[in-house]
């Protein structure tokens, strides 16, 4: 502990004695106003959202927290993050190797790292997204802002939305079907609403939702009784499994109950399995992609 002090208080002496020359830019966010290099070359990002952002941005981060699923990263960024620090999880950062990196900016959010956000800022310059529910949008612009890349960040969003005006047009009269979503974790099953990752594209594309469903909040864990809330013309589900097997346990009992079976969208051969990573847990700009990637081809469409 004695030596990660000293590390720290080197960083801060270091940050000091930059040449003032350094142009650097303000940022206002969750937790102030702080000001960060114009073109950092050496980024950390504490979120699986911020990950898919940077990367998305074309820089590879120095450091990150691992991926909920995956070792240490999910699949679909394997290969781009085949070099990066893994710096512990979201909600236990390692500071010392976080320190050790000697990044020029940090990436963080209040809702995980509001507890360590002066430690945070004695490493290095430090943004802070406030949600991380809800539209990731809103931090993906924040983090392009503190990157310096505002204009970059607002070309891949406008392809984003350009990619769901196109393919709800493909779509057509396919968006009239009212569409469900479930997930299956350790003991537990979710049915999952508007307020969520799935279901923020689904209402971009305009899609419907079950009335059981359509309501602006998360997510509810139910039990076997409300299955019937689970009717829909189509359903999607995903399945959190850590690798215990546990996940999938509990989709396996939850998919052979009868009242399951009894669901028409069941006997209609309108139920989907998709995947968790890029449907609920990465939720980043790369993983709502390859979801709407996911929808085009269930449907049968381009975009």
């Amino acid at each position: 502990m004695l030596n990660f002090r000293f590390t720290l208080a080197g960083l801060a002496l270091a940050a000091l004695m930059l040449p003032s020359a350094l142009q650097a830019h303000e940022v206002s966010h969750a937790m102030g106003i702080t000001d960060v290099p114009d073109n950092p070359q050496r980024v950390v990002v504490l979120t699986n959202e911020g990950t898919e952002a940077v990367l998305a941005l074309g820089i590879t981060p120095v450091g990150a927290v691992r991926s909920w699923l995956g070792d240490p990263w999910y699949d679909h960024i394997a290969e781009a993050m085949a070099d990066v620090m893994v710096l512990g999880e979201e909600s236990a950062v390692n500071l010392e190797l976080l320190a050790a990196l000697e990044p020029d900016l940090i990436l963080a959010n209040m809702s995980r790292q509001e507890g360590i956000y002066e430690q945070l800022s004695a490493i290095a310059p430090t943004v802070v997204s406030e949600r991380l529910r809800g539209d990731w949008r809103i931090n993906f612009t924040l983090y392009a802002e503190a990157l310096g890349k505002s204009e970059d960040g607002a070309a891949v969003l406008a392809r984003y939305d350009a990619r769901i005006a196109d393919l709800s047009e493909a779509l057509g009269e396919s968006l009239e079907e009212e569409i469900s979503l479930a997930r299956f974790m350790s003991g537990q099953t979710r049915m999952y609403y508007n307020d969520t990752f799935a279901g923020l594209a689904l209402r971009q594309l305009g899609f419907a939702r079950p009335q059981t469903q359509d309501k602006e909040e998360f997510a509810d864990a139910i039990t076997k009784e409300r299955i019937p809330e689970l009717e829909g013309d189509r359903l999607f589900y995903y399945v959190y499994e850590t690798g215990n097997d546990e996940g999938n346990a509990q989709a396996q009992d939850w998919l052979n109950d009868p009242l399951w079976l009894a669901l028409d969208v069941v006997k209609n051969g309108n139920v989907h399995p998709v995947s968790d990573a890029i449907w609920n847990t990465a939720g980043g700009v790369i993983a709502a992609n390859l979801m709407l990637d996911d929808i085009a081809s269930i449907y049968g469409v381009q975009d």
